[in-house]
């Protein structure tokens, strides 16, 4: 019943990653037809990243009420409902409005499934399982594309993703059982939890939670941004062509998704702490390689290096936390910790846009130093705060 129950956790993480990327892809034909400008997607983003960072705070509070099983249940569901919400939009504030539930079905299941992958499961899983997330963010695309070339309509594509959604949802009403036995069974030891959910000023007085707070949101702000600009900097500093940098900005995600797999192995031999730091000195070593004037093709090499070294740091905060800050403790920090991660996701891209427009895009690497840094004195500060 444990791996079974397993494999339902690996099947969700993999429904987390469908939709991810599937309002970019389909944004370049879905603007046109709203006469929208093409940073209209912006809003639509912010919203959802709102909806998230509100719903991943409620998390510890939700979870102690409802139990992991049906957070992850009711969200997913909710996640379906948004998608096939886009699905039959036909202007831009019927979006805007079906990104609301979007977003708050994303952040609550998200924080409620990390911890409970943290509390109960090796940190191998918990890389493995982020790399299932990675499967079905690049799944996603590929939908899209197939209904596009196929005839069909992005709203074909939203629908198809809304309808194996459900399907999951369907898995899970089934599944809740088996997150009832698993409870009983005590396969792990019983902890206490506490029944009154923590408020947020109790959760940052917490010794090391404002370090990893500071530590995720250094982190995401450097995954997104990168993602975001690396291959307007590669077109626009290197003068790469457009379609070469495109294919290896893709590859920043895949050396994330590879990465994250090799680092379950990785982390057969090295505790939470030493996985976070391998990954911020290989970030370190591809952050050099755009940073130094060795050429276009180091700097290629580069961005794919920095996705190697992002794989382990993301998992391998979430499964440190029940140590960190202790099981009872862990569901409440982990929710926090989403929402610093959505706040650095969505303000730091912008920021470096408005230092790529006004100064220049050849700063990405001194951005990314920055956050590097930033990130390795906090994360350093929360292992002493913690002990």
């Amino acid at each position: 019943m444990f791996q079974l129950l397993l494999a339902v956790i690996y099947l969700a993480f993999i429904s987390l990653g469908l939709p991810d990327s599937l309002l970019g892809s389909a944004w370049p034909i879905m603007y046109k037809e709203f006469s929208v400008p093409l940073s209209a997607v912006g809003l639509i983003t912010i919203i959802i990243a709102l909806g998230t960072i509100i719903s991943s705070l409620q998390s510890d509070r939700l979870t102690k009420k409802l139990g992991t099983g049906k957070v992850t249940l009711f969200s997913v569901l909710m996640t379906a409902i948004a998608l096939f919400g886009f699905s039959i939009s036909r202007s831009f504030l019927s979006l805007c409005l079906w990104a609301i539930p979007y977003g708050l079905g994303a952040g609550s299941v998200d924080a409620s499934l990390n911890n409970y992958v943290a509390l109960h499961y090796k940190s191998r899983h918990m890389s493995w399982l982020h790399c299932m997330w990675g499967v079905g963010a690049s799944i996603g695309p590929y939908i899209m594309g197939y209904a596009l070339t196929g005839g069909q309509t992005w709203s074909d594509g939203f629908r198809i993703i809304s309808i194996l959604q459900l399907v999951l949802t369907v898995i899970l009403l089934f599944s809740l059982p088996l997150w009832k036995k698993q409870k009983s069974d005590n396969i792990i030891e019983e902890i206490e939890v506490n029944k009154k959910p923590l408020k947020l000023k109790e959760i940052i007085q917490f010794p090391g939670a404002k370090a990893v707070m500071v530590t995720f949101f250094c982190y995401c702000a450097l995954e997104s941004t990168t993602g975001l600009w690396a291959s307007s900097y590669l077109v626009l500093h290197w003068q790469i062509h457009p379609e070469t940098a495109a294919s290896f900005a893709s590859l920043f995600y895949v050396g994330i998704t590879v990465g994250r797999a090799l680092s379950g192995f990785l982390t057969m031999k090295f505790n939470d702490s030493q996985m976070i730091r391998l990954g911020l000195g290989v970030i370190a070593i591809g952050v050099l390689a755009l940073l130094l004037p060795l050429g276009e093709q180091a700097a290629l090499v580069g961005l794919i290096i920095i996705g190697f070294g992002c794989a382990p740091v993301y998992p391998s905060i979430i499964h440190s936390t029940p140590k960190h800050f202790g099981k009872d403790k862990s569901q409440a920090v982990i929710g926090v910790q989403m929402a610093s991660a959505y706040v650095g996701a969505c303000i730091m891209p912008p920021l470096f846009g408005l230092i790529a427009n006004y100064i220049n895009v050849a700063l990405l690497p001194v951005y990314l130093t920055g956050l590097l840094i930033l990130m390795f004195v906090m994360h350093e500060k929360l292992i002493r705060d913690t002990k």
